[in-house]
């Protein structure tokens, strides 16, 4: 059985805990190793390695850092189909699915390859009499990154390559279920030059995270995961004096009005809602229906539904099992929990026959229509391949439906009114709002990330407020005496 160890100052290492998890196959069942679940002690050591790193590291100029990224970068590019099969056997998602996910971590990787511009700071000259004044942005030291089971790639490269860049030592803690991925990207870095103990990789469960967050020697914490467990770790890491941005749940509305393309959004709602079996936080799990289209567009999304595969994601399947025996129960508890309160189950995945192993965490795309607010698959963020319908008569009722909502992460909007589309991106209580763009997560060089409980901390993941976050600013003012001025003065400086 494949024992799953950390990744410390520079190579693979197994800790002092005797504590183990199991890493299962999602689309067999079958368990396929055991991975090492990290004490204090553990996630000690790693602070410590990344702490002695941080100390040369920071000083490394921008030009070596920025061609450790490159290398970084042409690595996994090099690499892109092995690193999907990893995520695929581990987390379950469809090999197509996954290799979008390299994609993009790498565009965030290429964005911090380009760090010489982003850390530029200002410069005034002659703020007061042959005084100047400049700003500067210098690493933290050791920061922590908590990444979730959906993304083994892209949320670490939301990351990593940013706070790397900005010249800090990194301690990572991938998710446990699927930890495999997150070693092999701390390989690749120390082979593009990386040196040792910048990038370390403790695998864990709570007792490291409770570790990550209490440890002095960290200076910052990036999580992404559920609404909970996001608020738990603001708190916690707040309170220990730590810099947190902890990325939360989501419940994600789709808004289609009448004058809307009925085929585009209901392309927008299968791809959106189903993709990665729903384990998305971006996914689309509330579609708000604006009469007179209802019925129509229920029509259309069941019929695609229809001729959707579910099956292993190594045999060309449209869409993969979920990630836990655990979990697939959870979600078809919550199927169960809908029909019980009245929503009409358009289709059932529960019914569904995989092209994969009877032993798979099987469930299939599931439809409901008639969904109101007070249901708990309106209510719950599911994180599985249940989409539902929510029928309202307005544009007003629609916007009132989505920002009652505690979630704040994502939202679409389909229609053919730019005057409405406007409006839409205007009045909506989200972080992130596309326009008949059902999934509007910003490109590497915009920033990521919600509001209201989507969000704990004010700064969103890469673009300019990844660099803000890993970095704090320091302003410098100079005066260097030029010879013919001198004398002792004894007021108070002026600016003259």
């Amino acid at each position: 059985m494949n024992t799953i160890g950390h990744f410390i100052d520079g190579k693979r290492v197994s800790g002092d805990s005797e504590r183990r998890g199991d890493v299962f196959d999602p689309a067999t069942g079958r368990r396929t190793g055991v991975v090492e679940l990290a004490s204090a002690g553990d996630v000690a050591g790693a602070v410590e390695a990344a702490d002695r790193a941080a100390r040369t590291w920071r000083d490394a100029s921008l030009a070596k850092r920025t061609a450790v990224l490159f290398a970084f970068r042409e690595l996994v590019n090099a690499r892109r189909d092995r690193l999907a099969e990893v995520i695929t056997a581990e987390h379950g998602k469809v090999l197509a699915d996954a290799a979008g996910e390299v994609q993009r971590g790498l565009e965030v990787t290429e964005y911090a390859c380009g760090i010489p511009s982003a850390l530029r700071g200002g410069f005034s000259e002659n703020v007061s009499t042959e005084v100047d004044s400049y700003s500067l942005r210098q690493p933290l030291g050791v920061v922590a990154v908590i990444s979730p089971f959906n993304f083994p790639v892209m949320v670490p490269l939301w990351f990593v390559p940013v706070a790397v860049a900005c010249g800090n030592a990194v301690v990572l803690k991938p998710s446990e279920k699927d930890p495999s991925a997150a070693l092999l990207l701390a390989e690749w870095f120390t082979e593009a030059g990386l040196p040792d103990g910048v990038l370390n990789v403790v695998n864990g469960d709570k007792e490291a995270v409770d570790a990550l967050l209490d440890h002095p020697g960290v200076k910052a914490v990036s999580f992404v995961g559920s609404t909970p467990v996001a608020r738990y770790v603001h708190q916690r890491g707040s309170l220990a004096g730590k810099r947190v941005q902890a990325l939360g749940g989501a419940k994600n509305h789709m808004v289609v009005l009448p004058d809307a393309d009925l085929d585009l959004a209901a392309d927008a709602a299968v791809n959106a809602g189903f993709g990665s079996a729903g384990e998305r936080c971006m996914a689309i799990s509330a579609l708000v229906a604006v009469e007179p289209v209802a019925d129509a567009l229920v029509a259309k999304i069941a019929e695609r539904m229809g001729r959707l595969r579910t099956g292993d994601g190594r045999r060309g399947c449209d869409m993969g099992p979920l990630v836990t025996a655990a979990h697939a129960e959870r979600v078809r508890s919550y199927v169960e929990s809908g029909i019980a309160a009245g929503a009409v189950p358009v289709v059932d995945g529960r019914e569904v026959d995989p092209d994969g192993d009877a032993d798979g965490f099987w469930l299939g795309p599931t439809l409901f229509d008639h969904v109101t607010p007070g249901m708990s698959i309106y209510t719950d963020e599911i994180f599985g391949p249940v989409l539902g319908v929510v029928r309202v008569g307005s544009y007003d009722e629609a916007v009132d439906l989505v920002n009652a909502n505690p979630y704040g992460n994502g939202t679409a909007i389909f229609t053919n009114d730019g005057g409405a589309a406007r409006r839409y991106q205007h009045e909506v209580e989200v972080g992130m709002v596309g326009i008949n763009v059902p999934i509007p997560v910003p490109m590497a060089y915009y920033s990521f990330g919600g509001w209201k409980a989507s969000l704990f901390g004010d700064l969103h993941a890469h673009g300019a407020d990844g660099v803000a976050f890993f970095t704090r600013g320091k302003v410098v003012t100079s005066r260097w005496l030029d010879p013919r001025h001198g004398g002792v003065n004894l007021g108070f400086p002026t600016q003259t």
